[in-house]
């Protein structure tokens, strides 16, 4: 019996025509990406109110074994593993809806955050022998990925026969074009990374201990 990875990626937002995240991962639906692993794409809307419901549908459609969200994070210079979602949404720009939560719960019932169930550490080392920039992220923000992570995480409580997790990428280059000095990535090499990571989750039954902290 084959096993489905679902990955989830954004449209758009902030004024972007596109995001790295989508573009990357598009073209994977139906990839078995490994012997008995299967790849179930989903594109999520960069709207708070909405999000959640689009990532727990296509969860309930699918019953992945691995989830993976993924992120624009512009200025970003590398893989970022991300770590924890908070519940809190803090929105410095609007969402695609005109949408900008300050200061509120993303569940008011729920606790204060989640870590990610991915085994971040040894997705990280994956990435680096692959010769792709990557690092542990201690924080996915407050916008609109924070609030799909904590949701994710959220909705599958209980269920530790499903890994998931977010990652949030930098942007392309032609992105970053407009900002002399922005760090890129080619969506090439995002897929790559992101094909990286989903063996990593599928192969590591147990994470590595090895230091990816940060000091500040």
């Amino acid at each position: 019996m084959h096993k489905i990875v679902l990955i989830a990626g954004f449209e758009p937002f902030g004024g972007e025509t596109i995001n790295p995240a989508w573009e990357a991962v598009k073209d994977m639906d139906g990839l078995e990406v490994m012997p008995g692993y299967h790849v179930v794409t989903a594109m999520l809307p960069c709207v708070f109110d909405k999000v959640c419901h689009v990532l727990i549908d296509a969860i309930r459609g699918v019953q992945p074994d691995i989830v993976i969200a993924v992120g624009q994070a512009g200025g970003r210079s590398d893989i970022s593993l991300e770590r924890i979602a908070i519940n809190v949404d803090d929105a410095r720009i609007p969402d695609n809806l005109g949408q900008q939560p300050i200061d509120r719960p993303v569940d008011e019932t729920g606790p204060a955050a989640y870590f990610s169930t991915l085994p971040i550490k040894a997705m990280m080392l994956a990435l680096r022998e692959e010769g792709i920039p990557a690092s542990i992220s201690n924080s996915a923000g407050t916008f609109v990925c924070n609030h799909a992570f904590y949701s994710l995480m959220h909705s599958l409580r209980g269920r530790p026969d499903v890994r998931a997790g977010f990652i949030h990428i930098p942007y392309l280059p032609q992105q970053a074009a407009r900002f002399p000095g922005t760090p890129s990535m080619s969506d090439e090499q995002v897929a790559a990374a992101v094909l990286t990571a989903i063996r990593s989750a599928a192969t590591t039954e147990v994470d590595l201990q090895v230091p990816g902290g940060a000091l500040h």
